[in-house]
């Protein structure tokens, strides 16, 4: 378990061509906006994560999944305590690099 910031946590699994994170946010948590290469396809296990991508909010609920294509904008806030699990392809360099400051910043928003 890797603690990004005192509102986030994360475990990573990766392969040659794909990656599993499971990641842990605290209701207010936010997600800057960014973008990547990989392909994300994002998995609600627990709680509820709003998106802002392509001009338009998406929130996605306990066992609902979004996703979200190659190199799209998007930030996203914990509505409520909440775990996600990412899946990426091909994997995020950055994460395994981590060269992803955007993500251990800590921000939180009022919900």
């Amino acid at each position: 378990m890797e603690q990004m910031s005192d509102v986030i946590t994360r475990r990573i699994i990766s392969g040659e061509k794909g990656m599993v994170a499971q990641v842990f946010f605290k209701k207010g948590a936010v997600v800057p906006l960014h973008h990547h290469e990989p392909e994300q396809i994002t998995y609600i296990l627990e709680g509820a994560l709003k998106f802002e991508l392509e001009g338009r909010e998406v929130t996605v609920h306990k066992g609902e999944v979004l996703v979200i294509p190659s190199n799209v904008p998007h930030r996203a806030v914990a509505l409520e305590d909440t775990l996600d699990l990412d899946i990426f392809s091909p994997p995020r360099q950055d994460w395994l690099k981590k060269d992803d400051e955007y993500l251990r910043r800590g921000v939180m928003e009022k919900v």
